[in-house]
């Protein structure tokens, strides 16, 4: 591979040249069946005729103007996430990372609005927000910290699924003028919290005068078996981030807001030169209406049961699988080891994988995946983790 590139990833020995459903072909003409999407992103698959359209018939009639004139498919994307999510405004951004700025900056703004000088918002141990200064910051990881210090103050960190330690704060009577949580932790290891979690947050903040924000960057648009993890909850937080899903590989990311987080920010506090353009947007709604039209939300609930019966057939006689979890299509097998040399092995056997937390391989397949695929990725996933098992010693 060139040179010319960072060294910002540690690249796997291929290069995907097209692709289609659930599956992509290598420059060498190697089919391999997906089942991490872009981690997340492509939720439709690979090439699908919608995205194609929109694209394609947006591309020939306008890619960008700016903000600072009306765009039409951004107020038509607006109208439709809005309508489905109960949310009230949307400020549309090109990444997760930038829809989470976007959200730290409205509870920033909301602290100082109530006289807080320094306001603080508590997220989670293991939680991941993205790769920008503050979204660095307010992620749960050390090891995607170091080297980056001084870090952005005003975060203030508690254990992910412990209500106790959030109501610890809340008597401690720090600061804190917003909770930012992701529904699941995907890049934690696809750590689940415990059912009445984001009800009892929700409650708390509406106590304390917080901000509910969720970060539903991976679990947003249908991943878990509702358009938005939280409905499963039957809450609606102040603040909602999300991305991925939302433009199927096209960049977008979106910061909605209810109540009073919607008059936080107004002119000039707040901007994207890129965000919300015509194309993406055009995209978006294209995402939506086949999420809707193709009942796929529904079809990712389906899926998830079809994959957690498989695996717990295949692993409930192996004790160094310790745990199987699934949210929707976001799914976890976690391991006594380490086992981050599965993704390759994987690959050699034409499936994509990937393993996070070093113990927990995580798969986020397309919401389009067929009963024949899912079996498919079942088998070939049993079959890799048995083998691996069998050759390798925990350690």
């Amino acid at each position: 591979m060139s040179d010319t590139l960072m060294a910002t990833y540690r690249r796997l020995p291929v290069t995907f040249e097209r692709g289609e459903g659930a599956w992509l072909w290598d420059t060498e003409g190697k089919r391999y069946l997906d089942a991490i999407t872009g981690i997340a992103v492509c939720g439709l698959g690979h090439a699908h005729p919608a995205v194609k359209a929109a694209i394609c018939e947006q591309a020939g009639a306008l890619v960008h103007t700016s903000n600072i004139y009306g765009i039409q498919q951004q107020q038509i994307l607006g109208d439709n996430l809005t309508r489905l999510s109960g949310m009230d405004r949307v400020f549309f951004a090109n990444s997760g990372a930038e829809a989470n700025e976007a959200a730290i900056k409205i509870a920033r703004l909301y602290g100082h609005r109530k006289g807080i000088n320094n306001p603080a918002i508590l997220v989670m141990e293991n939680s991941f927000h993205g790769r920008t200064l503050a979204t660095l910051s307010a992620t749960g990881n050390r090891k995607v910290q170091a080297g980056f210090e001084p870090l952005v103050q005003g975060f203030v960190r508690v254990p992910f699924g412990d209500f106790d330690a959030i109501k610890e704060v809340a008597q401690n009577g720090a600061s804190v003028v917003a909770v930012l949580v992701e529904p699941v932790q995907g890049e934690g290891g696809v750590n689940i919290p415990p059912a009445d979690y984001l009800n009892s947050i929700r409650t708390l903040c509406d106590e304390q005068g917080w901000l509910m924000m969720l970060d539903e960057i991976q679990t947003g648009m249908g991943r878990t078996g509702r358009m938005f993890a939280h409905q499963h909850n039957g809450i609606l937080p102040d603040v909602m981030t999300l991305a991925k899903g939302l433009g199927n590989g096209v960049p977008i990311g979106a910061c909605l807001a209810k109540g009073a987080a919607t008059e936080v920010l107004g002119p000039g506090s707040h901007g994207s030169t890129f965000g919300g353009n015509p194309l993406a947007c055009r995209v978006g709604n294209a995402v939506i209406e086949t999420l809707e039209s193709e009942n796929l939300v529904a079809r990712a609930a389906a899926l998830s049961e079809r994959f957690l019966t498989g695996f717990q057939a295949a692993f409930q006689s192996n004790k160094s699988v310790t745990d199987i979890r699934a949210s929707g299509l976001l799914i976890g097998i976690e391991l006594d080891r380490p086992c981050t040399e599965l993704v390759s092995q994987a690959l050699n056997e034409g499936l994509l994988i990937n393993v996070t937390a070093d113990k927990v391989i995580r798969l986020l397949p397309p919401l389009i995946l067929t009963d024949q695929e899912t079996d498919q990725v079942i088998e070939t996933v049993g079959t890799l983790v048995d083998n691996f098992l069998s050759a390798s010693q925990p350690k």
